[in-house]
């Protein structure tokens, strides 16, 4: 997820959220109550999530953004990436949604481990529905510049759908990547989980009930992923690993439950953020990890 707060889920204590699904996950696997991000904003994390080492030995000490001029480091190109090691140990590798680690190659996930890319390579969208930043469309399959209709959460959910059943008659394992722009802002949830949640929530404010269904919406959509995998009879053998990136950002609703801080501040709001690990058979269900 981008941007979800550590009390943003209705398992992490938000009582006017309904997460049933990320739950679900929480509760079949071990949950995790003081994991850390390695930064408070998007790029460096996702480099030290790909790399397993710290942001800044791998080039990327702060945000990469599409002004130039205000963008801090390149993915360094000895850097060695979790598909990369996956792929070479006979994973086909696949990366649905928001890249931010590089708008150009050498830069872009087919040139960094990923048989399979279709999602965003830039940072934030000004908008869910068109997608774009700075009226540039960063919407890519693999190589190729797309422009598909709908909502992104969606459209993600729909790609990785088409991952998971693609790879259910396959010899080689697969490694997923999915991640959502959700709930990033701008908080653009579809207009009926919206209605859903301001019929519900009686006496809510609106900015806050616009990031609740964002997160809800996500919510459904991970939901949905889930049922795939079941569906295809992979569920059983698949290990899923659930993160955000770091904190929730303050002034667009999100809450960090009792911690100080949200995005962009190295205070506890900022780093630390839900998490959990599913494994069938191999992690206890219901176990739980400070």
């Amino acid at each position: 997820a981008d941007d979800l707060g550590y009390g943003d889920l209705s398992s992490y204590g938000a009582a006017d959220m309904r997460t049933p699904h990320i739950d679900g996950l929480m509760k079949s696997g071990m949950r995790f109550d003081q994991f850390y991000s390695n930064c408070p904003v998007c790029s460096p994390t996702r480099a030290a999530l790909l790399s397993g080492r710290y942001p800044d030995l791998v080039g990327v000490p702060g945000v990469i953004r599409t002004d130039r001029n205000n963008s801090w480091g390149n993915l360094d190109q000895n850097a060695v990436l979790m598909p990369e090691v996956l792929r070479d140990a006979g994973y086909y590798t696949a990366l649905v949604g928001k890249w931010h680690l590089g708008l150009e190659p050498p830069y872009t996930p087919n040139e960094r481990g990923f048989d399979y890319f279709q999602g965003w390579l830039s940072g934030m969208m000004s908008d869910y529905y068109t997608h774009r930043r700075h009226d540039i469309n960063y919407m890519r399959r693999d190589r190729e510049t797309i422009d598909p209709e709908g909502h992104a959460t969606d459209l993600f959910t729909d790609w990785a759908i088409e991952v998971v059943e693609d790879r259910k008659n396959k010899d080689k394992p697969f490694f997923l990547y999915l991640a959502y722009t959700a709930p990033h802002n701008p908080i653009q949830p579809p207009d009926d989980v919206l209605k859903q949640v301001m019929e519900r929530e009686t006496g809510i404010d609106e900015d806050r009930a616009k990031i609740v269904a964002l997160i809800e919406h996500m919510d459904q959509c991970i939901g949905r992923v889930i049922s795939a995998l079941k569906a295809s009879g992979q569920m059983e053998n698949t290990v899923i690993v659930f993160a955000s990136d770091n904190g929730g950002m303050l002034r667009f609703g999100a809450t960090n439950g009792p911690l100080r801080g949200g995005k962009g501040d190295m205070s506890e709001g900022g780093i630390r953020v839900p998490a959990c690990v599913v494994w069938p058979g191999h992690i206890e269900a219901g176990s739980r990890s400070d």
